[in-house]
């Protein structure tokens, strides 16, 4: 009877083992079941961000595609129109080119007259914009001696209440303090380097940028911006001080009617 009883708790202790056997093995199973699920879901979604940002990427490149073009486009985008600068007389030179010049010249004429490259002086007519735009109306004064200049300085000093300076400019003006005219100013533009060369070394004097319209006969030596254009004559200037002042006015949101052009370039019909 105790052997029976033995023989039975043994075989009880062992089912037991057995059991417990077989629930880790279960456990097993099923942990392995769910890595197996947790792995494959990973994976799903490893693919659905591969393919996700593949289109993504393609979409970015359109993007960045049509960006691009349209960057090309406004670069290629003339402020005037290119048969303007011809119209006007901005693309004639003179016979002499300087070397500061010479790589703003496209060609000579047979009578050996420079012609600008009208596309370099639209590249540089939008970047002498960007800079004259950050000055404020009294912060700048403009300096022209030359009469075919004039009129459009003047039309450009009416709608925008920039100081401007014709004939004759006062040297020492921004320099001398003694002076009962004198004033202080943040920038000077010249119409002509030669020309207005007393306003120009006033301001690089007192250190202030010069900005300028500068022929192939012109040295840019003391000049910080400028446009390479025909600063001789009534038609050329009136265009580039038109265009001036229509960007000036955008830029400053001066609620003015802009004249047409030919307002600018006045009676004087000077021709090249």
């Amino acid at each position: 009877m105790a052997r029976k009883k033995k023989i039975t708790e043994e075989i009880k202790q062992e089912a037991e083992k057995i059991a417990e056997k077989v629930v880790e093995t279960i456990k097993q199973e099923a942990d392995n079941l769910v890595e197996v699920e947790k792995t494959a879901k990973k994976k799903l979604t490893k693919e659905e961000l591969l393919e996700r940002a593949k289109k993504l990427s393609e979409r970015v490149a359109e993007v960045k595609t049509e960006e691009l073009k349209e960057q090309i486009a406004t670069e290629r985008k003339t402020l005037v129109p290119v048969e303007d600068y011809i119209k006007y007389g901005c693309y004639i030179g003179t016979k002499v080119i300087t070397p500061h010049m010479r790589q703003f010249v496209y060609k000579r004429r047979n009578d050996g007259i420079a012609i600008f490259d009208v596309n370099k002086i639209d590249s540089k007519l939008k970047e002498f914009i960007k800079t004259l735009v950050k000055y404020k109306p009294e912060d700048f004064i403009i300096a022209c001696k030359r009469e075919a200049g004039w009129n459009a300085v003047k039309k450009f000093s009416e709608l925008t209440g920039v100081r401007v300076f014709l004939k004759k400019y006062p040297a020492g003006i921004l320099t001398n303090s003694v002076l009962p005219d004198f004033f202080e100013t943040e920038m000077v533009f010249v119409v002509d380097p030669w020309l207005d060369k007393n306003a120009m070394n006033d301001g690089k004097i007192i250190k202030k940028p010069v900005l300028g319209l500068c022929d192939t006969n012109n040295y840019t030596f003391g000049i910080n911006h400028f446009i390479p254009c025909n600063n001789k004559a009534a038609k050329s200037i009136g265009l580039i001080m038109h265009v001036l002042a229509r960007e000036y006015m955008k830029a400053h949101k001066i609620e003015k009617e802009l004249p047409s052009i030919d307002a600018f370039v006045g009676d004087e019909q000077e021709q090249n």
